[in-house]
């Protein structure tokens, strides 16, 4: 610290900027419970053992523009990284409006503090509880250890963004449509016992009122389905952690020189 220089002050701060740009829009870190002041503390703190940690090289760049123009790469990478590992936890909340959609619950929405956009209840029920086996697995500190990695991989000031990190955000995208379709399976299958009892029973008794039956029906059906999917929330959690870490990989992969 004694040879701390404006030169050392300015990697430090590229530093800081890479690791808060993640942790805006990260897992877990992105929650809005999650505290500002908090986020800025633990920004700084893992910017600092970043310092000490990371071989320093001299930043090359011409003037204020130059620097401007390296810390807003650094803030490329670390918001890119942050997306890619979001993006698999989203695979829950179209998971659980597709639930609610077959159940019948779909109109009853509440407003997710993360998103701030309207949600599904099974949608928010998913959400929590991976979030909370997340936590309980310390996955947020393998989250957070991937963004320090990441200094190793792209050095600050050596982002070189490809096209192809954009199709193959795109090509993640639709990957997990088919991810989330896969989790409700079990709920479109037991609608599909549901809606078929529905039919044999309209053309056996005209006279019982189907609608009335058959939605307090598929609702207690697709609540029990839903609990028993929460059962294997394990297994359910583990797809999530395994495809966050992937993306991660691959998003590094397609931001560093020579890849």
């Amino acid at each position: 610290m004694a040879n701390f220089t404006v030169e050392n002050l300015e990697f430090l701060l590229a530093i800081l900027v890479r690791i808060s740009a993640f942790l805006i829009v990260a897992p877990v870190f992105s929650l809005r419970d999650f505290p500002v002041r908090g986020k800025l503390l633990l920004s700084a703190a893992v910017a600092i053992v970043v310092y000490f940690v990371t071989p320093y090289e001299p930043l090359v760049y011409g003037g204020v523009i130059g620097y401007a123009v390296l810390i807003i790469k650094e803030a490329v990478v670390g918001l890119i990284l942050g997306l890619f590992a979001n993006l698999a936890y989203y695979i829950l909340s179209l998971a659980g409006q597709l639930i609610d959609m077959e159940v019948g619950l779909s109109n009853t929405q509440e407003l997710d503090p993360q998103s701030q956009v309207s949600v599904t209840i099974s949608s928010t029920i998913l959400n929590y509880s991976v979030i909370m086996t997340l936590i309980v697995t310390n996955m947020h500190l393998f989250i957070l250890k991937a963004v320090i990695d990441s200094f190793t991989a792209i050095p600050v000031g050596g982002l070189v963004l490809k096209e192809t990190i954009f199709q193959q955000y795109l090509a993640y995208m639709g990957s997990y449509m088919i991810l989330a379709f896969r989790i409700v399976l079990p709920e479109f299958a037991a609608m599909l016992v549901v809606n078929t009892i529905l039919a044999i029973l309209a053309k056996a008794a005209p006279q019982l009122n189907m609608f009335v039956i058959g939605f307090q029906l598929k609702i207690f059906v697709g609540i029990t389905v839903l609990v028993i999917m929460l059962l294997l929330l394990p297994g359910i959690s583990d797809m999530i952690f395994e495809n966050m870490i992937e993306n991660m990989r691959n998003a590094i992969y397609f931001m560093r020189e020579g890849s």
